[in-house]
């Protein structure tokens, strides 16, 4: 088993979209005005619409209600990414911080809610942990 990507619902796919692209750098691949994919070497972040839920299961997904998951992107250096998104992103949860696992992280919600981790490890336990 291979896990390779994680898809967000949202009532604006376009919006979502923008977003993403403008916090990762990333491109993002157009299926239909529904669905798009941002993908990166080891995974993808897939954004669909709320008229996408019913194909799976009505009801089964709701946008802008997560609670518990977190997206998380691994970046060269936080500290400047974070000087970056200052005017783009709206709500920093915290500024980049050590973490006792050792990884420097900078924790923001996008435009539906959702929990974003951009993260750059910085002991030698965490750089060895995700060298490439």
């Amino acid at each position: 088993m291979n896990f390779v990507s994680i898809r967000v619902i949202t009532g604006d796919v376009a919006r979502l979209v923008d977003f993403y692209e403008r916090a990762t750098g990333v491109s993002a691949t157009w299926s239909n005005e529904d669905f798009a994919e941002l993908r990166t070497t080891s995974a993808t972040l897939a954004i669909g619409s709320t008229r996408t839920v019913p194909l799976f299961a009505p009801g089964s997904a709701r946008p802008a209600d997560n609670h518990s998951v977190i997206l998380e992107f691994l970046v060269d250096d936080v500290d400047s990414v974070h000087k970056n998104l200052t005017g783009f992103v709206a709500d920093f949860v915290n500024e980049p911080t050590t973490m006792p696992w050792g990884n420097r992280a900078l924790l923001f919600r996008d435009p539906d809610g959702n929990l974003v981790n951009f993260f750059t490890p910085v002991t030698p336990a965490a750089i060895e942990k995700f060298a490439r």
